[in-house]
């Protein structure tokens, strides 16, 4: 079984609700949910399941926001 990714540090939950409220595209929005869910410490798999997405896909996310 590999590692969990890091999510990086510098946003907070807050942070990144508030461009998910502010993004005008669901899709997106649907996806830093499940972001901020993981910074508040839900398993991925649940906060996954937030954003309409399998735990890979939010593996995949994590990298992207990261970057």
């Amino acid at each position: 079984m590999g590692s969990a990714v890091a999510l990086r540090s510098d946003y907070t939950a807050v942070d990144v609700r508030r461009l998910a409220k502010g993004s005008k595209d669901a899709n997106q929005s649907r996806r830093l949910l499940a972001l901020a869910a993981v910074i508040d410490g839900m398993s991925r798999s649940d906060a996954a399941g937030i954003g309409g997405m399998d735990r890979h896909t939010l593996r995949d996310w994590v990298h992207r926001f990261n970057t």
